[in-house]
């Protein structure tokens, strides 16, 4: 899709109204951010990593009945979100996985003294001229991923951030807009 088309559809949805210069300037800009003849890596669950609270140590503490009661009642104590957490295999917070087109992106996050650390791993190895951009809505950071995959960028402001892996001969993978908070 090109510019001018979102800009006519903004037209024809406004009526006689004119698109107002705001609205314009905001369906631009997320307009950019898009990767054209990209390809989407989905989210993949993150399995418990070993040695954390499993389900069963987290469940000792009450008994089922009044576990599914007090989730159910919005009442569940911190034993239960971490039990929750192990039934549905939902990583620590900060990782996460994407996968598509044959490569798995992880991306781990964090935010030290106000600002956004990212690393991650790109695997299989996407080979010696690929590129990873970590992407905000107003900065972006190229890294070339090291001989195991690896990448990390720092001193990112806190917010929205996307990853986008660049191999040469196939479409780029980015992975959903994360936000990231405080």
């Amino acid at each position: 899709m090109r510019e001018e088309y979102l800009l006519a559809a903004l037209r024809m949805g406004a009526g006689a109204d004119p698109v107002p210069e705001g609205v314009s300037a905001a369906a631009r800009a997320v307009f950019g951010l898009r990767v054209p003849g990209g390809v989407p890596a989905g989210p993949v669950d993150l399995p418990v990593p070993p040695g954390t609270r499993s389900s069963a140590e987290a469940g000792a503490a009450q008994t089922g009945a009044a576990q599914t009661e007090a989730v159910e009642a919005g009442t569940a104590q911190t034993g239960t979100a971490q039990t929750r957490a192990a039934q549905t295999g939902a990583a620590q917070a900060g990782v996460r996985r994407f996968s598509a087109d044959g490569l798995v992106i992880d991306v781990e996050t964090a935010v030290i003294g106000g600002r956004m650390e990212v690393a991650g791993q790109v695997s299989p190895v996407p080979g010696p001229d690929a590129r990873i951009e970590v992407r905000t809505p107003h900065i972006a950071k190229v890294r070339i991923p090291s001989g195991s995959g690896h990448f990390a960028v720092a001193g990112l402001p806190p917010g929205w951030l996307s990853v986008v892996c660049h191999r040469p001969g196939h479409p780029p993978v980015f992975t959903r807009w994360i936000h990231v908070h405080l």
